[in-house]
């Protein structure tokens, strides 16, 4: 963004946003807040900016969810029977699953000795012991997971952990190293869909990713719900059977 354009959207002068970029004014508490929201800085990358400034943090990041985010959670997973779903945190770890989404796992992982926890959702894809030999046309999966990833480390630069995870996919063996560098000419697709194998039992799913709006919470701000849904009749026979 432009000075102007930020100025305008944050609903100040661009001579102040000026001053702010340059030194020559120092921004109070309330004006980091309204300037990290128009940008869209995710609240941890908030706290930074506050403490930054000489300001103590905003946001919470507690171990748990309030109760009844808890609640919605437990009845999202549970609606989604008898399709998968999926939560987890910024860095892709697994925090809870629906019965679903365990049974998913179950079939599709070819070595289960190595599915410890912590379980990462990008290991699943990545790993040859765990998801990977089961996902055809396994390179494209990889490439839209990676460019997400790649996505979230360059429009949140000072998170360490994300940089970190990035760095960690490329250590599995044979990743091409072609994904180190994504194309952003591809567009990034709303949806991603993909098929697994493993014999005889093929299913296909398409996956929707859901965020708090609005959250107030570093937990929450953080917090990923992946729902999965067939990609054909034969996907949902065998899921309906399961379940």
């Amino acid at each position: 963004m432009s000075q102007l354009d930020l100025a305008l959207s944050a609903g100040v002068s661009s001579r102040h946003v000026s001053f702010l970029e340059t030194g020559r004014a120092s921004p109070s508490r309330e004006m980091v807040l309204r300037l990290g929201a128009t940008l869209g800085v995710p609240l941890r990358e908030q706290n930074a900016m506050l403490v930054a400034a000489g300001f103590v943090e905003e946001f919470s990041e507690a171990e748990g969810l309030p109760p009844a985010i808890e609640r919605a959670l437990s009845r999202m997973l549970a609606q989604q029977e008898p399709y998968p779903m999926v939560v987890m945190n910024r860095l892709y770890r697994v925090l809870r699953l629906n019965g679903a989404a365990e049974k998913l796992l179950a079939r599709f992982v070819a070595e289960p000795a190595a599915l410890a926890p912590p379980v990462n959702v990008l290991d699943m894809v990545l790993d040859p012991r765990l998801c990977r030999p089961f996902i055809q046309d396994w390179e494209h999966v990889a490439r839209d997971v990676l460019g997400r990833l790649h996505r979230e480390s360059l429009a949140n630069p000072a998170d360490a952990d994300l940089s970190a995870l990035l760095e960690s996919a490329f250590r599995h063996p044979d990743v091409p190293e072609s994904l180190r560098h994504p194309d952003f000419s591809r567009p990034s697709e709303a949806t991603l869909a993909f098929r697994v194998r493993r014999g005889d039992l093929a299913m296909g799913f398409l996956t929707t990713l859901t965020v708090f709006s609005a959250p107030q919470n570093v937990t929450l701000d953080e917090l990923r719900i992946e729902s999965y849904f067939p990609l054909d009749e034969a996907t949902e026979r065998e899921c309906q059977r399961q379940g």
